[in-house]
């Protein structure tokens, strides 16, 4: 597009586009005539705003005109109306003026010589800030929901956490574009189309407005697989004769039955759009037949009371089907949309399936968070879909805070984008909405990250289960909270929201760094103790050469390379003090303390699970940093080849945590022996991580656990009172 050399300020040059003679204007209103597309606008507003609202529209389209003078769209057109039919979209959402007149000027700061500060002096920050806004969303450039821009894409969840208005003008503007995308090649075509099936779509899907997604779906379908959506037009349109009779005989049953209920209401048949048939298809891997066999009705009535009553009406005129029923008046989504749905058995041997809500949920069904700024009076109305928004959003702030990574955020945001929901509850009732597949340590972060992150137990419906359980509709859970619990890594590998994963890893990564660092210290100044030395001692001279020649920034990255085995603390504390000697006996004397608290800069060896009590060592493994192991691992001896990577570590006096441990049960095969096994375990008071049966023969079955203690007296607790289990013939620890 070229950028035109043209003032707002100069004379408007709209000489073909005057009204015809005697035509009237309200007040306000500039005298300059106006092409039929801006006429239709005016006449529009004019419904609900006032007349001084409905000047400042017009001059934005003057100043726009201006602007856009000379440049035409692929489609032929002049360019300026383009932006009047973005503007059309969002008055016919009642949108306030300021949104309309930014849709107005929404390419004039990208494609004209216009500047936010000449949009300031006419219109106001206001405005400008939403133009500039949208300018700023339409220089991203998406590509799928894959390859996704992942840095714009966090620039966008921003720019709406801003002002929703801002997504609302580029919401109009990509349908306005998908309606007219036929001028483009087909290569762009299908491009945009991916693009708004896979970004625009479900963002508008997620702040609630529904006609918007439901437009952009079908148009995106059509332009990325016409054969398909031809197709599947096609077959809907020969049906059309036999549905429509069909359609006018349950419509005429369902208004008798209202009315015999006495449930003042309006009704009204949906055809399934082509894309929704084609995403069942795909979904159930359904043949076209059995899924436009589905009817759909809409009940709208005035209060809520009488959904309820219209819901009654009509389970006794048709057989409602089991488990078919969703109350989401009770359970609003999470875009804030609320309705009863129900799904009923017709007498034509097909499903009917019936949305029942008041006029209120109805316009916050179409509209959603647009909602907010519909004009009433000269004020707004606010709604549950608005509050939802606001919240999901400031969530998506949140996480990009404490991810540096774009992808990363990317990602979380697009698991948010896609949900299936389910409906919780605290223990005081409040409802809890999360993704289905949703784990109890979900719930928990979705309470408060300070909540997830130190979850030591959790309840449902009274029970207590692992923090991997997998949560269902309508269950209470309650979370027990332990100031020494934190996260853990393999926390990461059942949890499925955004919110969850991202206070996971930011925990981690901030603990990583710390405890690296502290560790490497700690390292390096065993060895130099080793060698009569200390940190104290050495000059800083002496630091800053020695960093330069490993070519280190910071003690602090030295410190993490000697956590992480990349570099010897015995070679460093050499160098840094090459004069001293270093002596063998003291160095016995200056044990590491292990307390269970390093985090991820100490691990524990797999081989042999060691436990607070237990005689250990530890090995300096390049990229797993230390490794502690008991000292009759059967790897001890391999690991001693290598003194320079061996430390002496040992327990701290008081140990934190949980540690796993390995045990082998051999018991009768009888019925039941695995839940009688797991009682006893869990009467002692620990908790089992993971179990496998390697063999079992008619009389007996082995059975290895992996059960969490908290030291050596405890695991020997939990082995005596599963000798004293009736069912178990042996007990003994694995290596």
């Amino acid at each position: 597009m070229t950028r035109k050399k043209t003032s707002p300020s100069e004379a408007i040059r709209l000489d073909d586009y005057r009204d015809p003679p005697g035509s009237k204007q309200p007040a306000g209103i500039s005298p300059i005539g106006y092409p039929p597309e801006v006429i239709d606008l005016r006449d529009l507003l004019n419904t609900y705003l006032e007349p001084s609202r409905v000047a400042v529209v017009l001059r934005a389209f003057e100043v726009g005109a201006v602007a856009h003078d000379g440049q035409k769209r692929k489609t032929g057109e002049p360019y300026i109306f383009h932006p009047v039919e973005v503007a059309q979209i969002l008055a016919n959402m009642r949108m306030d003026h300021e949104s309309i007149a930014a849709a107005i000027l929404h390419d004039t700061i990208e494609d004209t010589s216009v500047s936010k500060e000449e949009i300031i002096d006419q219109f106001g920050p206001e405005i400008a800030e939403l133009v500039d806004g949208v300018t700023k969303l339409d220089q991203m450039k998406f590509r799928t929901r894959k390859e996704a821009d992942a840095e714009s894409f966090r620039k966008l969840m921003l720019a709406m956490s801003r002002d929703l208005r801002v997504i609302f003008i580029k919401l109009a503007d990509r349908l306005h574009n998908m309606r007219t995308l036929g001028s483009m090649s087909p290569p762009s075509r299908r491009r945009i189309a991916q693009e708004t099936l896979s970004i625009y779509a479900p963002i508008a899907d997620r702040l609630g407005m529904n006609n918007i997604k439901l437009e952009l779906e079908d148009l995106g379908f059509a332009n990325l697989y016409p054969w398909r959506h031809r197709t599947i037009q096609e077959h809907l349109s020969e049906m059309t004769g036999h549905r429509q009779e069909i359609v006018g005989s349950i419509e005429a049953a369902l208004r008798k039955k209202m009315s015999e209920a006495g449930v003042p209401c309006r009704i009204s048949g949906r055809e399934k759009s082509p894309y929704s048939i084609y995403k069942k298809m795909l979904s159930k891997d359904l043949p076209f037949a059995e899924v436009t066999d589905f009817y759909a009705f809409r009940i709208i009535t005035q209060t809520e009371a009488n959904c309820y009553l219209a819901l009654g009406a009509v389970h006794g005129l048709y057989q409602p089907k089991p488990g078919c029923f969703k109350d989401f008046i009770a359970l609003p989504k999470a875009n804030g949309y609320q309705s009863l749905h129900t799904v009923l058995n017709s007498p034509y041997g097909v499903p009917i399936e019936i949305q029942i809500r008041t006029e209120d949920m109805d316009v916050m069904a179409v509209k959603g968070a647009a909602a907010h700024w519909q004009y009433k009076t000269g004020e707004t109305a606010s709604g549950s879909a608005q509050v939802r928004a606001r919240e999901w959003l400031m969530q998506m702030v949140d996480a990009q805070r404490h991810t540096q990574d774009s992808l990363e955020f990317m990602d979380s945001a697009r698991s948010d984008l896609f949900p299936d929901e389910i409906f919780v509850f605290t223990p005081k009732g409040k409802i809890i909405d999360l993704r289905r597949n949703a784990s109890a340590l979900d719930f928990a972060y979705a309470i408060h990250t300070d909540v997830g992150n130190h979850t030591r137990e959790i309840l449902v419906d009274k029970v207590a289960v692992p923090l991997s359980t997998r949560l269902a509709n309508g269950q209470t859970v309650k979370v027990i909270t332990d100031p020494d619990v934190q996260p853990k890594p393999e926390w990461l590998q059942f949890v499925s929201t955004a919110r969850a994963r991202t206070a996971i890893r930011h925990y981690l990564k901030s603990l990583e760094q710390e405890d690296t660092v502290a560790l490497g210290l700690r390292l390096l100044e065993k060895a130099l103790n080793a060698r009569g030395s200390s940190l104290e001692e050495i000059p800083p001279e002496r630091w800053k050469e020695y960093l330069a020649e490993v070519r280190l920034n910071s003690q602090e990255e030295l410190f993490k390379d000697l956590a992480l085995g990349s570099t010897l603390a015995g070679v460093v504390a050499a160098r840094l003090m090459p004069d001293s000697e270093c002596d063998d006996k003291e160095s016995t004397d200056e044990a590491i303390t292990i307390a269970g608290s390093e985090g991820s800069a100490v691990s524990f060896g797999a081989c042999c699970l060691p436990v607070p009590g237990d005689r250990i060592m530890a090995y300096v493994s390049a990229g797993k940093g230390v490794v502690v192991h008991r000292t009759q691992c059967p790897n001890a001896r391999e690991l001693r080849k290598h003194p320079d990577r061996c430390i002496d570590v040992k327990w701290a006096p008081i140990t934190r945590g949980m540690f796993p441990v390995g045990v082998r049960v051999i018991a009768h095969n009888v019925p039941g022996v695995l839940a009688n096994i797991s009682a006893s375990i869990g009467e002692a008071g620990s908790n089992i991580e993971t179990i496998e049966q390697p063999e079992s023969n008619p009389e007996t079955a082995t059975l290895l656990f992996e059960l969490s203690v908290s030291d050596r007296d405890h695991m020997a607790r939990v082995m005596r009172r599963l000798r004293r289990n009736q069912n178990v013939i042996k007990v003994q620890r694995t290596l």
